[in-house]
């Protein structure tokens, strides 16, 4: 099986190479099949790994340019409808080799528009639009089951964030934490944790702190992936920032700093966006390119 596509690697919501998601991408898949997308996957080892295809015709171009494509996404275990970092790695990538400007990704939960600008410190940022979001309630022997498996009594939940699966593109089961010590002492039965969220069609749990206003930590168990935690995660921000919206925990109107991957030593930041009399989400990072 051939499973030699040229891969590029590039770490998202950072500046630095050691910090951030890292991710793979695959700018030019149409010799690959599914089977070997997912080898690829597999051998890279990150959580996800974007696979570009060029878009139908009929699909949209940003400004009338031909910068559609269509994109999947592998874990090393399986594909996943939609991944933020990989989109904004995929992004980045693209501005390097094409400028940037608006691209068009059309992935398996929908239509995403990304847009790709040069940071003020010179390094190119990604902005994706999620899907239209949504969310749903916890039935409660779900919950207990997830505090379970987590190891987290019910009273380390803080009362003011309750819990829900909220969906951007994928579903997360939103937890957060009374305080951060609680958020550093994550050690999961991840055999457990993967059977619930297999049950449940969860890609992973957006683990959340509130440090101030508008400023958050994050961090994300992702079993079913095969990876114990996602050190970044751009398509949980999206779930998160529209779950934070819907409960009236944030304006409708607001600026958001997700910190998440620094209790891994991989520190990034994300950015999300909520726009007054716009559901969708904008999660919005660096990128850079991994080299040796």
């Amino acid at each position: 099986m051939n499973t030699n596509a040229d891969v590029l690697r590039y770490t998202a919501f950072t500046t630095d190479p050691e910090g951030g998601n890292p991710a793979g991408v695959v700018l030019d898949a149409r010799a690959l099949d599914d089977e070997q997308m997912l080898a690829i996957a597999a051998r890279l080892g990150y959580s996800e790994t974007a696979f570009l295809t060029p878009a139908p015709e009929s699909t949209p171009a940003p400004g009338g340019a031909r910068r559609s494509y269509t994109v999947r996404y592998f874990s090393p275990k399986a594909e996943v409808s939609f991944c933020g970092h990989a989109t904004v790695a995929t992004g980045v990538a693209l501005g390097e080799l094409h400028g940037p400007g608006d691209y068009f990704f059309a992935t398996q939960a929908g239509e995403v528009p990304v847009t790709v600008a040069q940071g003020a410190d010179g390094t190119p940022r990604a902005t994706l639009t999620s899907v239209e979001p949504h969310l749903t309630d916890v039935a409660s022997d779900d919950l207990a089951e997830a505090l379970a498996a987590l190891g987290w009594p019910a009273a380390d939940l803080d009362p003011a964030f309750p819990p829900r699966i909220a969906y951007a593109g994928n579903r997360h089961l939103v937890l957060a934490a009374a305080t951060r010590a609680r958020l550093a002492d994550l050690s999961y039965d991840f055999a457990r944790l993967e059977a619930l969220m297999h049950r449940l069609d969860l890609t992973t749990v957006q683990l959340v702190w509130r440090a101030s206003e508008f400023v958050f930590h994050a961090r994300d168990p992702f079993p079913v992936g095969g990876v114990v935690e996602d050190p970044a995660t751009g398509a949980a921000a999206a779930a998160f920032g529209a779950y934070a919206r819907a409960l009236g925990l944030v304006p409708s109107e607001a600026v958001l700093t997700l910190h998440q991957g620094e209790d891994m030593g991989r520190p990034g930041e994300l950015t999300v966006t909520l726009r007054e009399g716009d559901p969708r989400v904008r999660v919005s990072g660096a990128a850079v390119r991994i080299t040796g």
